[in-house]
């Protein structure tokens, strides 16, 4: 069902710049169609200078030429840029309200243009239009056929593959419309299957390839297509727009209602990406194509594919650099790569499923791959430095635990060893990262260095503490518990120390002795266990000790009478002290 409003203009969205070379945007316009709130269609007629484009619309729309666009023959403001008619046609698609724009574009070869601002008008029609109408006066020439190879290029890289998922928008309705029925008595499709036909030439020339090719491009259009034809309206073409439909020829009158009725059922809302537009969305995506056809000094699908394809690069690296920074850094190499190659390949595969174009889009995967590939390199080097890093404290860490290990109070190889083995652990599995390595190396020099020296100072130490314990033993056997046996054993140890080292001329010589090694495993089990760190405790116990010893001399006192299953010193009151007893 189509409406109408009542109130009706026109007015430019689209101007040529003060050298006629470039298209720029009328601002005027373009906020009326912001204004426009369902999906639009646009339906765009396109052909030579003076064929007749202004007032085949205003047949379309069933207006008289005073209403509606101007006639360039009786006015003297004639199409500059792109005109739209100011009330769009309400039409209901597939249930959907539509509202269609109608399109009037300056034509081709007049006085005054380069070929370059033509083929920015033609390309402008071919991919903002729902349904491209490309109005021929006569018959379809070589020329009009050869003017189509630039909207063939868009048409392979814009929309090439209408199946699956590479689609960046739908490609127009194509109607190739023949006026006044010079046919030479030739069927309307039959003529324009003719000239779809390939040349053959056994000669093969230039010209012919280059038609042939043309022709072969054509064929992606092929079901997107259509022909029709329509008379002449009247043989006084200069007074047309002062006739009625009564004076039209009546052939002319029923197939331009056809045409009417073939425009509204090919016409469809457009869609970009899948999403159909609305005036406001419309004039956005309007806003890119001109930047993209202005964009150097001739017009090509490379500069509309990059235009286009700009917003998608930046969504896909984007998509990477946010997944990547998803990572814990720092990590392995093999997991930073793995995590490289699984983004970058969602990144392509967005970037397949969104890009516009087929050819001309390899310059964008290149371009988005090098980005990429610009980026995994920072991730590199933040990965390097983090793990540099987290390695470098961790082998602080483990050599301010070796240095403390060096002086222990009371030297214990079991300590050592534990805490050596700790930080080795420790080492393997918080140090990640590229790091490592060079790291590993360096805390392996480190740990055996330290390693050797505790164990060249442990024995030597050792015999020290000895000689002091025993002798320590000897004092508080004799004067503090008075304990025989304390002293014998504590005197035993001492000269066993000392004259051992006399006899064999070193301490060193000592530590190959089976009694040496079995004193070293009675001490590593005191010193130190998992359970209690003599080292750590060793204070707190002496003072513990201390205070028992003190409680125990001053209780023994008061319980003189008890018998004493072990041998003291002992002495009666008021007498003198007396010999060991035995």
């Amino acid at each position: 069902m189509i409406q109408c409003y009542s109130f009706a203009f026109r007015f430019p969205i689209v101007e040529p710049d003060s050298g006629h070379t470039k298209l720029q945007l009328s601002r005027e316009g373009l906020e009326a169609l912001e204004r426009i709130e369902t999906l639009v269609a646009v339906v765009a007629v396109i052909g030579p200078y003076r064929s007749g484009k202004s007032f085949l619309l205003n047949q379309l729309l069933s207006l008289s030429c005073y209403e509606g666009f101007g006639v360039g023959h009786m006015r003297d403001t004639k199409t500059k840029g792109i005109w739209v008619w100011g009330t769009p046609l309400k039409l209901t698609v597939d249930g959907i309200e539509t509202s269609i724009l109608y399109l009037d574009t300056e034509g081709f070869e007049s006085v005054g243009k380069s070929n370059v601002y033509d083929d920015r008008i033609f390309a402008l029609a071919t991919i903002m239009s729902s349904v491209l109408i490309y109005n021929l006066p006569e018959t379809i020439r070589e020329a009009d056929i050869s003017r189509l190879s630039f909207a063939v290029e868009l048409a392979e890289e814009f929309y090439g593959r209408c199946v699956g998922k590479d689609v960046a928008f739908e490609p127009a309705k194509l109607l190739w419309l023949i006026q006044r029925d010079f046919l030479q008595q030739k069927n309307v499709k039959k003529l324009f299957s003719f000239n779809w036909t390939s040349y053959s030439d056994d000669a093969a020339s230039f010209f012919v390839v280059q038609v042939n090719q043309i022709r072969q491009s054509l064929a992606i259009m092929g079901d997107n297509s259509t022909a029709f034809s329509l008379p002449q309206p009247h043989l006084q073409r200069t007074k047309l727009c002062d006739l009625e439909d009564s004076d039209l020829e009546p052939a002319y009158v029923k197939k331009r209602e056809k045409l009417k009725d073939l425009v509204a059922s090919v016409t469809r809302p457009k869609i970009v990406q899948g999403k159909p537009l609305n005036g406001k969305e419309f004039v956005l995506f309007l806003e890119q194509i001109l930047e993209a056809l202005n964009k150097g000094e001739i017009p090509s699908t490379g500069s509309l594919v990059e235009v286009f394809n700009k917003g998608i690069l930046e969504h896909c690296l984007k998509l990477y650099n946010e997944r990547m920074g998803k990572l814990g850094l720092p990590i392995s190499e093999q997991s930073l790569q793995q995590a490289h190659d699984e983004s970058r390949l969602e990144a392509m595969e967005v970037f397949q499923n969104q890009h516009f174009g087929r050819h001309h889009a390899k310059q964008s995967v290149n371009k988005l791959d090098e980005d990429i590939q610009k980026t995994y390199q920072n991730f590199l080097l933040a990965n390097d430095y983090r793990s540099s890093k987290l390695c470098e404290a961790l082998y602080s860490r483990c050599e301010e635990k070796m240095d403390q290990l060096q002086v222990l109070r009371l030297p214990s190889m079991a300590k050592f060893n534990a805490g050596f083995l700790q930080c080795n652990q420790s080492f393997e599995m918080e140090c990640i990262g590229p790091s490592k390595a060079s790291y590993k190396q360096r805390m392996q020099k480190m740990l055996g260095k330290s390693r050797s020296l505790f164990i060249k100072d442990y024995n030597h130490r050792l015999f020290n503490w000895l000689v002091a314990f025993s002798l320590a033993m000897v004092v508080v056997g004799r004067f503090v518990i008075k304990f025989i046996l304390l002293e014998i054993g504590a005197w035993i140890m001492f000269i066993f120390l000392e004259t051992y080292t006399r006899m064999f001329w070193s301490a060193e010589s000592l530590y190959y002795n089976p009694t040496w090694h079995f004193i070293v495993l009675t001490w590593e089990t005191l010193v130190y266990s998992p359970i209690l760190d003599l080292d750590r405790w060793a204070i707190p116990i002496c003072l513990l000790l201390a205070i028992f010893v003190l409680y125990w001399r001053c209780c023994a006192r008061k319980k003189r009478g008890a018998h004493m299953i072990l041998p003291l010193y002992n002495h009666r009151n008021g007498t003198n002290r007396r010999s060991r007893s035995d």
